[in-house]
Formats: structure tokens, C-alpha cells, sequence
């Protein structure tokens, strides 16, 4: 664990999707520091149907982490054939620079210190509104990371191998399984995220509108990434 935490502002302003890990696993102590600020998440009517399924050296961890390595490897070839992102060796644009880092993050699934599978046990059938329920305890689980050290980033790329996943780790019928998280500390450094103005962003008294107090600190840089503005 790192001595000096970042502060809630700090954290939720530098917060990466890390993707890269050394190969040190994450203390229990850490661990259980990040999953139960992970449960401190709120949900509807405090009903708390999140779960969380740990995989770390055990010996389904290791078959489960080999079945998402598969399905990883399966949906980033998928999306650098329809995103665009088969790109040159001598291309350092910030597309070719993620593309590198998502190879090396799908190549190197099975050693990812730990695995977390983010779950809903649902009490209702599925509502489109459930994800209300446990996205929120994800992002306290991410930011928990970060203020300990540590980097993460959340995927879906685990629908792939579900079925195959729920037989292994005997998951419930009732139960879906909201994402996939991977734990580790950072190769590299957190830093500040790059997001588009303040301004595209927040109206004020209509769609539209702008909101003349919604300005970016001084020193923020921006993202051209995403969809067009409207």
C-alpha cells in the first residue's frame, strides 16, 4: 500500500483506466480495505444486491481468469476490426498508444493479479433501471484502488464465456453478472483525465442551455475522443 492516499477531489479527478499491472499480488488487508468501501455504495431502497466474486491463485480463480483471457483476446480482435484500431508499429497517435496498451492488456489477461466479477442478485426481473444498483459500488471499488495505489479498469467483455463462467464459479440463475474488474498495481502513474469541456456537458434550466458557472480549473486539458457535440 502506498503511505500518501489521494483525496476524494483528487481521486475522482486522476482516476485512469489502468490496464497495464506488475506481476505483485494485492494484500488481503488492501483488498478487504477496497471491497468494503466497494459495499459502502448506495442502492435502491438500500437493498444492497451487489456481489463480488474474488479471483485471485485459486484453483477456479485460475481456470475462470483462462476463460476471460479467451473471451478478451475474442472481443478486442472484434473491435480493432470495427473501430479501426489495426494501426501501424510506427503509429504513436493516442489511438495506435491505447491500441498497444489493450493488446498487451488482453495478452497478459491470466496474469492480472485480481479479478473481481462485479454481480447483481436480483430481486425483481431484470429492470432496465437495476444497473442503479451495483455500478455505483464498482466506482467506489475503483476509487478505493486508486487511493490505496492501485489501478483497475471495468469491462463487459465477459458475456463471451457467461455461461461457462456461471457453471465454474456455480453462480445463481438469479444473479447477473454487471462486469468485470481488474485489479493491480499500476505499470506507470494515475494522472489527470481528459474529458470534454465542462460546458458540452452541464445545462442549466433546459437542454441546451448553457450554465455560465460551469467552467474547467485553470490547466485542464480536453479529450477529442467520443461522438460528435450536438
Amino acid at each position: 500500500m502506498t503511505d500518501q492516499r489521494v483525496d476524494l477531489l483528487e481521486g475522482l479527478a486522476t482516476t485512469r483506466a489502468i490496464r497495464r499491472y506488475r506481476p505483485e499480488p494485492i494484500p488481503d488487508d488492501d483488498l478487504a480495505e477496497i471491497m468494503f468501501a466497494a459495499s459502502r455504495a448506495p442502492s435502491g431502497s438500500n437493498r444492497q444486491p451487489f456481489r463480488f466474486i474474488v479471483l485471485r491463485d485459486g484453483p477456479r480463480a485460475k481456470e475462470a481468469k483462462t476463460l476471460l483471457g479467451q473471451a478478451f483476446r475474442a472481443g478486442w480482435k472484434a473491435k480493432q476490426a470495427s473501430d479501426g484500431y489495426q494501426l501501424k508499429d510506427s503509429d504513436r497517435s493516442p489511438k495506435a498508444r491505447m491500441a498497444r496498451t489493450m493488446q498487451h492488456y488482453v495478452d497478459h489477461f491470466e496474469e492480472t493479479p485480481v479479478v473481481v466479477l462485479a454481480c447483481l442478485a436480483r430481486y425483481r426481473e431484470a429492470h432496465p433501471t437495476e444497473g442503479a444498483s451495483v455500478y455505483p459500488a464498482c466506482q467506489n471499488l475503483l476509487l478505493a484502488a486508486r487511493a490505496l495505489g492501485y489501478g483497475g479498469v471495468l469491462t463487459m467483455w465477459h458475456g463471451m464465456v457467461e455461461r461457462e463462467l456461471r457453471e465454474l464459479l456455480a453462480i445463481p440463475g438469479g444473479v447477473a453478472l454487471a462486469a468485470t474488474i481488474t485489479l493491480g498495481k499500476p505499470v506507470g502513474a494515475h494522472g489527470p483525465v481528459r474529458r470534454r469541456p465542462l460546458a458540452e456537458l452541464v445545462y442549466e434550466d433546459g437542454w441546451g442551455e448553457s450554465a455560465g458557472w460551469a467552467v474547467d480549473p485553470p490547466g485542464t486539458e480536453f479529450t477529442a475522443a467520443g461522438p460528435p457535440t450536438r
